[in-house]
Formats: structure tokens, C-alpha cells, sequence
């Protein structure tokens, strides 16, 4: 099996980049719009640190210009000045190759949030997805980062839909293909605050050859050599191993009839705590500076 030589990090978001500020969830002039700590960690991990090329693609976001205006202003603030903005925004623009070339000569990629369905529709099949899961698979040190929606296109098995209060209900969850920069996961963003274990939970259920990744606000993971997974940021990612899944209903009930899960195994990660995909091993407790925190 290829071992990709490229880098990911999935992003929980600390709000929905475009969804979110489109609906006017947030005002536009308190975006908030990145988790310093972990844009400063995406930046060390690129080959060539504050002098890398970074391109962001905007395709999720309705609000492409704003959020692009807002990228270039946080990575500034940490002093990355070669940084650039790609508002692809179908697929004919998918297939310039002025955009391949971009892809060509960057050394990291941020997907901003938005709508996940926006990727997958815009990138697949096209050359520039080609560019990149090439350099991502063959090239040491290439990053793709991506953040809410970003994160969430990054798996082959994507959710595209589902409301929390209604996850409990079989197929309320919508799964479709994403991006596959990741085979055997599903990734979920804004995971804790709009209560999302339900609706990642039956999409395990549903496939339950895939480990599942809620992606806390403020949170995200560095994935090295396609396995090696380390949480950063200020808050929580939860992994949902379906694997010794015992009894379940969600083949033989009609839709929108509550689900049943017996024995799924779950995991939380704090910062700096690590977890090996293929071995399904969490790595959390040699890493937690807490738990070596003499109580008094």
C-alpha cells in the first residue's frame, strides 16, 4: 500500500467559514476567523516555513472574497506574505491551467469552509484534483489543509448532510464521496458545539470499515504518513471505532425509525495527544502533560 510522503490537517473550524457567515450566524466584523495556534502549526510543518507558497481555494465558500481577504490577513500576522488566493468557483475554472500551475508550485493548500458538496462537484475528476492527490501521495512535505468544510471533503466516505436532532434517525445522515485525500475515515467538523456524535455515529454504523473523526471547534489534527494523527488546538477531537460493532438495527429498519449500536469504542484527544490509524491505537497518555500533574 502507497504510503503518502504529504502531510493533512483537518480543521473543526471555529465557525462555518462561509455556511455559517453567509446565514448571518456571526457579524462580519467580529470574524474571528482563525485559530492562530493552529495556522501557526500548519505553517511549521510546511518545507519552507513563513517563505512557503500557500494557496487558499475558496471553492465552499458563497463568500469567496471576504474569506480570501481574511486568510491573507491571518497568515500575515504570522508573517507568511507568499500567499495567495484561488476563487475557483466551477469546473471550467477547475480546468484552467493557470490553477494547476499554482498547485504546481505551492507548498501547502487551505480549503476554507463552506459547503462540502462544492468541493467533491467542482474538483472531481478534473486535472487540478489529479495535481493534487499526486503531489499529496509523492511529494515529502506537501501539506493540504482544510478547514469545516475544508476538513470534512478530505475523506473518501464524506457526510453531506444531517441534522443532530434527527441523527438518531436512520438515514437522516447523508454520506456521499469526498475528496479521498483519506481512505477509511469520515471526518466532522464543529463537532461538540452543534452536538454531532449522533449524526458521525450512524454514519459509522452505516460503514463501519471507517473510524470516525469529530473535529472540535478550534481543533484540528496533523496527519503524517496517512496513519499518524496528532491533535492541536485548544480543544477536543473524538474518534468513533466501529469496528467490534456487536448488534445493530440500521440494515433491517425503515428509514426515519431510530437507530441501534451496540459496542461502538470511542476515544478523546486533547492536544498533543496521538492516535495510529491503522493500528486503531490511541497514543493519548505518554502525551498529556495533565496527566503528569501531581494533584494536591
Amino acid at each position: 500500500m502507497n504510503i503518502p510522503k504529504g502531510k493533512l490537517i483537518p480543521v473543526g473550524g471555529a465557525e462555518d467559514k462561509g455556511t455559517d457567515l453567509e446565514q448571518g450566524f456571526i457579524q462580519r466584523n467580529n470574524l474571528n476567523f482563525f485559530e492562530a495556534g493552529i495556522l501557526s502549526r500548519m505553517v511549521e510543518e510546511t518545507k519552507n516555513g513563513k517563505a512557503s507558497k500557500i494557496e487558499v481555494i475558496t471553492t465552499a465558500s458563497t463568500i469567496p472574497v471576504e474569506v480570501g481577504e481574511n486568510y491573507i490577513d491571518a497568515f500575515s500576522k504570522l508573517s507568511c506574505s507568499n500567499v495567495d488566493v484561488m476563487h475557483i468557483r466551477n469546473r471550467e475554472d477547475a480546468q484552467k491551467e493557470e490553477y494547476i500551475q499554482r498547485i504546481k508550485e505551492a507548498d501547502a493548500v487551505m480549503f476554507s469552509g463552506g459547503n462540502q458538496m462544492r468541493l467533491t462537484a467542482t474538483f472531481g475528476g478534473t486535472n487540478i484534483y489529479r495535481t493534487l492527490q499526486e503531489r499529496y501521495h509523492y511529494e515529502d512535505g506537501f501539506l493540504i489543509a482544510g478547514t469545516s468544510a475544508g476538513a470534512m471533503a478530505m475523506s473518501n466516505t464524506m457526510i453531506y448532510e444531517g441534522n443532530a436532532a434527527n441523527a438518531h434517525l436512520k438515514s437522516a445522515v447523508k454520506v456521499t464521496t469526498g475528496l479521498a485525500f483519506m481512505g477509511n475515515v469520515i471526518f466532522d467538523s464543529h463537532f461538540d458545539k452543534r452536538g454531532r456524535f449522533g449524526r458521525l455515529a450512524q454514519a459509522v454504523a452505516a460503514n463501519p470499515a471507517c473510524i470516525g473523526i469529530g473535529l472540535g471547534e478550534d481543533t484540528g489534527l496533523l496527519i503524517t504518513d496517512g496513519n499518524n494523527m496528532e491533535a492541536i488546538g485548544s480543544g477536543m477531537i473524538i474518534i468513533i471505532d466501529g469496528h467490534n460493532i456487536g448488534y445493530t438495527n440500521i440494515a433491517d429498519i425503515a428509514d426515519n425509525n431510530p437507530i441501534s449500536i451496540e459496542n461502538l469504542r470511542v476515544h478523546f484527544l486533547a492536544k498533543g495527544n496521538k492516535y495510529q490509524l491503522s493500528e486503531r491505537k490511541y497514543l493519548g497518555i505518554e502525551n498529556d502533560e495533565f496527566a503528569k500533574t501531581e494533584v494536591i
